[in-house]
């Protein structure tokens, strides 16, 4: 008797028995090509930390006596002396008495913002500076100054009787002025100040080299400021033109910011000039009080031009990360994965003895990603100074070959 064969050639029992078997491999097949993917996975391939500038900080031209103190606004860069003592300022005490009124009444740099009237007792107050020394601008009874004027007066010509008419016009009165300077000078970390009034005449005003900084630094951040500070002369109704008393202000890069002398404080001066380090223009800034001499704001002036011009001399622009520097991998179970590298060169302007750091923040990458595929963020920091830069894959992320989906766990 023979057996029945179906039309493929095998009998029945054996078509069943084949469908038994092959249909349960088809449906692992099946699952095994259809299960999810591995997400690749995106890891820094540089390191956190690297030396920006090899050696040790450089030795500065620190005066011979008072206090001094250099910054670089742009590296968040601050230099004291030594350890400071609280000592007169004189009218260095002007430049916390213009950043309040201009954080308080902005202005844009050509702008002359409110007026304000001035009255017999700001002509007898202006009287009576002028009979003890004190430098002042003379006004009248019924003049009119903007804010802009009164700054112009205050900052450049350093007018004692300014500085009062705008803590008046700021807080009602000068005491409840003089809190306000004190309480900013503790939210700026000037824990070596203390004023006692809005012009510095008074010998209890005092402060420190690095404190004075702590405050130029941020007021140079205002253009309204910086322009005021910048100007060689002035014009006011009454007074006419009258120069800055600090002589140097338009030369050698130097574009601020204020001097002060009282016998109590001698020479104060906090210096602001440009210095061009490898093609990039950068503010340096040096502070010195209690300069002598028979000059003593001469003194101060050459010992403030010596500190920026060594502290420009150290600085340097340095390369941290190439543009074709692999910065991150991305990987996956079935290949090593590609590189991703910056977006950008990324250059740091950097001290002796600096440390860079660097963080990275991931970006979730898709199989099947091209090239030019964000990859994270990278922020490389040196200071106060931050670069962001995107990271970005140079090839695309293929997905796996068959074998591996097959052979997959």
């Amino acid at each position: 008797m023979t057996r029945r064969r179906g039309r493929h050639g095998l009998p029945p029992s054996h078509r069943l028995r084949w469908a038994l078997v092959a249909l349960p491999v088809i449906a692992l097949v099946a699952l095994q090509l259809n299960r999810a993917l591995p997400a690749p996975v995106v890891r820094l391939a540089v390191a956190t930390t690297s030396a920006a500038a090899s050696g040790d900080p450089p030795k500065l031209p620190w005066p011979m006596t008072g206090e001094a103190a250099v910054a670089v606004p742009d590296r968040g860069l601050l230099i004291q002396s030594g350890p400071e003592d609280p000592v007169p300022v004189a009218s260095l005490t002007k430049i916390m008495t213009a950043y309040l009124i201009l954080r308080d009444h902005p202005l844009s740099p050509t702008t002359q913002g409110p007026t304000v009237a001035l009255n017999d007792d700001d002509q007898n107050e202006a009287q009576d500076d002028e009979v003890s020394g004190a430098t002042e601008v003379p006004v009248q009874p019924g003049e009119v100054l903007t804010e802009r004027q009164l700054l112009d007066g205050l900052l450049v010509r350093s007018a004692n009787n300014f500085a009062d008419v705008l803590a008046q016009w700021d807080a009602g009165s000068v005491p409840a002025f003089v809190a306000r300077m004190n309480a900013t000078a503790t939210t700026l970390g000037m824990r070596k100040t203390h004023y006692v009034d809005a012009n510095g005449l008074h010998p209890q005003s005092v402060s420190t080299a690095g404190d004075e900084l702590r405050v130029a630094v941020d007021a140079m951040a205002m253009p309204a400021f910086a322009a005021i500070v910048s100007q060689s002369t002035i014009v006011l109704p009454i007074a006419g033109s009258m120069p800055n008393y600090v002589s140097s202000i338009g030369t050698d890069g130097i574009v601020g910011v204020k001097s002060g002398f009282t016998q109590a404080a001698m020479g104060c001066l906090v210096m602001a000039a440009h210095r061009s380090v490898a093609g990039r223009t950068v503010l340096v800034m040096a502070a010195v009080t209690g300069q002598p001499g028979i000059t003593p704001l001469d003194t101060a002036n050459t010992a403030d031009v010596s500190l920026v011009d060594a502290v420009a001399g150290d600085l340097s622009v340095r390369s941290i990360l190439s543009r074709t520097a692999m910065a991150a991998t991305v990987a996956t179970s079935w290949h090593d994965g590609v590189t991703a590298d910056p977006a950008r060169t990324v250059t740091l302007l950097t001290w002796p003895g600096d440390v860079v750091h660097l963080s990275f923040t991931p970006a979730h990458v898709p199989v099947g990603a091209r090239a030019g595929t964000l990859a994270g963020t990278l922020v490389i920091s040196d200071g106060a100074e931050r670069v962001s830069v995107g990271v970005r894959t140079t090839a695309s992320v293929t997905g796996p070959p068959l074998s591996w989906k097959l052979k997959r766990g």
